[in-house]
């Protein structure tokens, strides 16, 4: 015990000798609540125990992790019951996993060695899919049958590029249809000829290097590996001794999706032409032809039936359930009837295909089950298990590693419980909660506004457009361009967009789904407005002078949906549902909207909300200022102008 209290002394001194030289230009009440914050979660990891980090944008909460978690590997060596010279760090984007890989890990490691507290160099290593990497047998054959053909040169040159880069994430212009193909497929067979020199399965040994200190991954990578232990299949991940998920904010929605099972009609013509081309035509043409069916049955039912949705609840018409009972059994069949003769994984997908069915045919209780259109309009069968938080509590909380779950938005309100609640930490294992405020000082380099002109509108209506078309046109103009307007809705933000065209004075850059490009052009523009939605409201960056004036039009309450519906049936009232629910929501994604107008320290910003709930005497006005910083508040489009005139230098307008 003595040395074991000595180790942990020792590994405390080194946080504050570490946050001491990674950041000596920093102030010293800024660098202590680093220190306090990596305090915290080192103690987490060596206590065994788990822990909510809520940390403020411009804290360094991956450093303080990383730091923690390095400090464990050094100190803690075979302390807990599993490999604890493995720590698993679990993000939410490919963006962060990249920086910790190859920025923050190899500075730590340059930094720690200088100083003689580590004695060789950090390794990690990042943890994804097989669809993510070449298949090197699969690309040759593409190579050979693309090598005479015209062929987009950029697309080509992708193509061809994938001889060095086997990790797909890493080639530019490479066509969806290319990376299909060459794909490591489903199932790799063992047998496979070029398996001697393959890179993929070269890469799968070097994750379960014993000096591997890190193994990065994503939340659905992450919940897949604890689905194989589950199943008793091979883990994904290699044994480890602690878990840090960062962007724990977005472990929820990655669950649904993992715990969830859904079918499309892609997936069904996908196995089928695998079929045709193993010669099982007759099994091909049975699939797509009782599938098709089964569609026609539900579009029958749907047009006696006109308030239906693209994402509604399920309630399973007359005339559909026995259409559903026999694509079922057509499908369970013909997997059992090509046992032996296809792949193991085609048979998998045919028999998880039925299972999903069956879910729909008998109303399965235990799922929320709801139908969602594809993008050619075709309706997907979705269901989620209404059990998501219990089994996050079970396979990850319930087993006896340390964990962190950290964020800038965990903190909802008065505290944690909304995150407690969606991610199953409301078990029996004692949970720690951490706050760590930003160190950017929103008092002086902060303004919110809150017009005092704003009225309410009819939502959807002309009049709603034209009023936020007006006060954003006011305020680009009030601060030379250099906005991001965040809208929660598509259809209003085309609406707005519409009205702006015509006498927007500055460049306008608008971003709809999957828009990197537009983004990266507003980097390089001096004054332009920036529309957005969706992806938007986090996990962008605009340090500087790219954004002085962030505009959240609505406060983003979600859009009611089945499986907001089916936690809403746990409260008595709607007015109980909001409170508990709906508003912690709101207020989790307002900070993380917030969260893009101020990037560094030295960064000034208006940040305006035009929904008229969140002015003075609005219904939920005290609600927004409780979870956003301490900043000074004005109604007055006057102020905003003053404001940014007394912060920005002459070069900013010109």
């Amino acid at each position: 015990m003595l040395h074991y209290n000595q180790c942990w002394e020792q590994a405390h001194r080194e946080v504050e000798e570490i946050f001491r030289t990674i950041f000596p230009e920093r102030g010293l009440a800024v660098r202590e609540e680093q220190i306090r914050l990596c305090h915290e979660m080192l103690s987490t990891l060596l206590e065994g125990k788990i822990a909510l980090c809520d940390a403020g944008v411009g804290i360094g909460k991956t450093y303080a992790y990383l730091v923690a978690g390095i400090l464990i590997k050094k100190h803690a060596s075979g302390r807990f019951s599993r490999n604890a010279d493995s720590l698993v760090v679990s993000t939410s984007s490919i963006a962060l996993q990249r920086a910790v890989m190859e920025e923050y890990l190899p500075f730590l490691s340059g930094v720690l060695l200088e100083k003689g507290i580590i004695q060789s160099p950090l390794k990690g290593i990042i943890r994804k899919g097989k669809e993510h990497f070449v298949c090197d047998r699969r690309l040759a054959l593409r190579l050979e049958a693309v090598k005479d053909k015209k062929k987009n040169e950029k697309q080509r040159e992708a193509l061809n590029s994938l001889r060095l880069h086997y990790d797909m994430d890493k080639v530019q212009n490479l066509s969806g249809f290319d990376r299909r193909l060459v794909s490591v497929p489903g199932s790799c067979p063992k047998e496979c000829p070029a398996g001697h020199f393959c890179r993929y399965r070269n890469y799968l040994k070097r994750a379960v290097w014993e000096d591997i200190a890190f193994q990065i991954c994503n939340h659905n990578y992450l919940l897949a590996d604890v689905l194989h232990r589950e199943r008793g299949s091979r883990p994904l991940l290699a044994d480890y001794g602690a878990l840090i998920v960062d962007e724990a904010h977005q472990l929820p929605e990655a669950a649904r999706q993992m715990y969830g099972r859904s079918l499309c009609r892609d997936e069904v013509l996908e196995i089928s032409d695998y079929l045709e081309r193993e010669h099982r035509r007759k099994e091909a043409r049975g699939l797509r032809e009782t599938y098709a069916g089964l569609l026609a049955s539900l579009k029958a039912a749907g047009d006696k039936d006109k308030s239906s949705t693209d994402r509604e609840t399920f309630t399973c018409p007359e005339g559909c359930r026995h259409a559903l009972k026999e694509t079922a059994s057509f499908f369970a069949k013909t997997a059992a009837e090509l046992k032996g003769g296809v792949p193991v994984w085609i048979r998998n997908r045919l028999e998880e295909a039925a299972e999903v069915l069956e879910l729909f045919q008998r109303q399965e209780k235990s799922c929320i089950l709801y139908l969602q259109e594809d993008q050619e309009k075709y309706p997907v069968f979705c269901a989620t298990s209404r059990e998501i938080p219990q089994r996050l509590y079970k396979t990850l909380w319930g087993k006896s590693f340390p964990a962190i779950l950290t964020s800038g938005t965990l903190k909802a309100g008065d505290g944690f419980e909304r995150t407690r609640q969606e991610t199953g930490l409301c078990g029996p294992r004692p949970v720690k909660e951490c706050v760590a405020e930003s160190p950017f000082a929103y008092d002086e380099n902060c303004l919110l506004y809150l017009p005092d002109t704003l009225k309410e509108c009819r939502k959807g209506s002309r009049r709603e457009a034209e009023m936020i078309a007006g006060h954003i046109r006011s305020l680009a103009c009030s601060t030379c361009g250099h906005t991001l307007v965040l809208f929660t809705s598509y259809s209003l933000m085309g609406n707005v967009c519409r009205i702006l065209r015509k006498d927007m004075p500055f460049p306008m850059v608008e971003v709809w789904r999957h828009a990197q490009e537009e983004i990266t052009a507003f980097k390089t523009m001096e004054n332009a407005v920036l529309l957005a939605a969706g992806s938007c409201w986090e996990g962008v960056d605009f340090p500087g002078d790219m954004v002085s004036s962030l505009i959240i039009v609505k406060l983003p309450f979600s859009v009611p949906d089945p499986i907001r519906e089916a936690e809403r049936e746990n409260y008595g009232t709607l007015r109980e549902y909001i409170r508990a629910i709906a508003l912690p929501d709101m207020q989790k994604k307002l900070r993380q909207g917030f969260g893009r107008a101020i990037r560094t320290e030295r960064d000034t910003c208006v940040v305006s909300i035009l929904d008229h709930r969140a002015v003075p005497g609005g219904r939920y006005h005290e609600d927004v200022l409780c979870v956003l910083p301490k900043c000074r508040r004005t109604g007055s489009l006057k102020e905003v102008e003053a404001f940014i005139r007394e912060r920005k230098r002459e070069e900013y307008y010109l």
